[in-house]
């Protein structure tokens, strides 16, 4: 057996593991962007520096510097180890793609661009989605193949 098929691991079908999941993951939405708020802060201070050094060129930075910090917040945390932001495990929440395969940096950024681009457009009906698939899934998770799951769960 290769060490490739070990390190598979495939979502729970219990139902039990997706019971309250759409509420927890609004939670943790709410406190991934605080953190990212407070992230930016010290990315801003940064980006600013950084423009007196470059003669004004870093400034250009400031209109992608949210998205930046966070793009780098959710592909380090959500594509890491753990599998979840800091905000899924308070509210006990993990990410999981269909395949059976580990989340990883690109997986994670991706999964956020399109979390971003369906906000964009469905706001406020994105989350409605959950009500009416399988295991709550939203369209970002449908897209890409991933699901949202109880950490005690999975």
């Amino acid at each position: 057996m290769s060490m490739h098929n070990e390190e598979l691991r495939l979502p729970s079908n219990d139902w039990r593991a997706y019971q309250g999941v759409l509420s927890r993951r609004v939670f943790a939405f709410l406190l991934d962007y605080a953190i990212i708020a407070l992230l930016w802060i010290p990315a801003a201070v940064v980006v600013f520096f950084l423009g007196i050094l470059t003669l004004g060129l870093g400034f250009m930075l400031y209109p992608a510097l949210f998205a930046i910090v966070a793009m780098l917040y959710f592909g380090l945390t959500v594509g890491g180890r753990e599998q979840a932001s800091p905000g899924m495990r308070l509210m006990g929440l993990a990410i999981a793609r269909t395949d059976g395969r580990p989340m990883d940096f690109l997986t994670a950024v991706v999964h956020l661009v399109i979390f971003w681009i369906a906000n964009a457009l469905l706001t406020p009906l994105i989350l409605l989605i959950g009500l009416f698939t399988d295991r709550s899934r939203l369209l970002h998770d449908l897209l890409i193949g991933t699901v949202t799951v109880r950490r005690d769960m999975y």
